[in-house]
């Protein structure tokens, strides 16, 4: 089956993630049949869908008989085995490599070894999914970013299996749909998860060691032009979820240093301080869902802001995204364009960060690493090879 216009689409999983591609789909044209295991999900996620048609409705995004037709594209399933044939099936269930395998056998035997059958995973490794199916080649992932109607980002992600004309189709695929496809490997995080790590991580790390509270650490990432700060993020996120996802890198690359999950989180974790979502993270919050302790300091920020490295929010966090980036991108797991579209649209960076080390100067970056590599030993600070490379040295 080609993965042409209004070809059929078949979703599984009905959560957030899944709703929102079988919405993608549809509204792109496509016949979408959306599967849940549990009783009654599927139709509960037609139920969102709805809603947030009619929110763009009332807001003159479409019209009334656009809606009408995208809902009436989408029908809801019972089994696997009654989905109907696809050209495309999407898999958005939960971050657990056994069950997703199951559905991946089980889609293997019921659909044409034509259809191609992607994974909505944010972590987990695209290879181990197609090992031992039929047709591997077709197997792949597209990782799209939450919510995935407004989000234009999606990581079209290769197993060792994947054929590059699947890569290939699927990539025109999602760009008929709207958004953005970005290329890579299937290595721990992919692009964005992977990258992102010291983002979070040095603020954290940074709490600890009580270098400044966590609204002027905020407030100085947020003055470099990110979106919001790596701690009222991880709250707007869940630290559960990024804790997962972090600790799911880690362990895949042998434990790294560079991606060690912060104790500071795992006892917010513990302790069910998961941010907004249960009113206290690393903030708490009020009745209106609005952090009641995040002022910041400004005597205090205005001192870390272009001092040391060791205690500079911006600098520090920044060398190691771009250390991150470069060191991706040697590996040959994704360009340089793919890896700095992927962070400014996936993540809201206000450059991209192979982009932002070369307007800083490589050897200034190289340096701030080797300053804390000396400050912090352990080998979560080593320069990448290919940063010492780009600097010259």
């Amino acid at each position: 089956m080609a993965l042409t216009t209004g070809a059929q689409v078949s979703v599984v999983g009905a959560g957030a993630m899944g709703a929102g591609i079988a919405q993608v789909a549809a509204t792109a044209g496509h016949e979408v049949a959306l599967l849940d295991a549990a009783t009654g999900a599927a139709e509960s996620a037609v139920a969102r869908i709805i809603g947030s048609l009619q929110r763009q409705e009332a807001k003159g995004r479409i019209s009334s008989a656009t809606l009408e037709e995208v809902v009436e594209r989408i029908t809801t399933a019972e089994r696997l085995e009654a989905l109907p044939p696809s050209a495309l099936v999407v898999e958005a269930v939960r971050e657990d490599l056994p069950t997703k395998r199951e559905i991946f056998a089980r889609l293997a035997a019921t659909q044409d070894a034509t259809t191609v059958l992607a994974t909505n995973t944010s972590s987990l490794d695209v290879s181990a999914l197609a090992d031992g199916l039929p047709s591997p080649g077709r197997v792949l992932g597209l990782h799209f970013f939450n919510p995935p109607p407004a989000m234009r980002l999606v990581e079209v992600v290769s197993g060792r299996q994947t054929s590059p004309d699947v890569v290939e189709a699927a990539s025109e695929l999602v760009a008929r749909w709207g958004k953005t496809p970005v290329r890579c490997a299937s290595t721990p995080g992919f692009i964005v998860n992977r990258v992102a790590r010291p983002f979070y991580g040095e603020a954290q790390r940074m709490l600890m060691a009580g270098v400044a509270d966590a609204a002027t650490l905020d407030a100085a990432l947020r003055s470099a032009g990110f979106r919001m700060g790596p701690l009222e993020l991880t709250d707007l996120i869940g630290q559960d979820v990024n804790l997962a996802v972090g600790t799911s890198v880690w362990e895949q690359t042998g434990r790294d240093p560079r991606y060690a999950p912060t104790a500071v989180q795992r006892e917010l974790v513990a302790a069910g301080h998961l941010g907004r979502k249960t009113g206290q993270g690393v903030y708490r919050y009020g009745r209106d869902g609005r952090p009641v302790d995040a002022e910041p300091d400004a005597q205090r920020l205005a001192q870390l802001v272009g001092g040391p490295v060791e205690t500079d929010p911006v600098a520090r966090t920044v060398a190691m995204l771009v250390n991150e980036a470069v060191d991706l991108v040697a590996r040959g797991e994704a360009s340089v364009e793919d890896v700095d579209t992927a962070m400014v649209l996936g993540t809201g960076y206000p450059r991209g960060p192979v982009a932002w080390g070369a307007e800083i100067g490589y050897a200034v970056v190289a340096d701030q690493l080797a300053a804390l590599d000396r400050a912090f030993p352990g080998g979560r600070y080593r320069p990448s090879p290919a940063l010492a490379e780009r600097a010259g040295r």
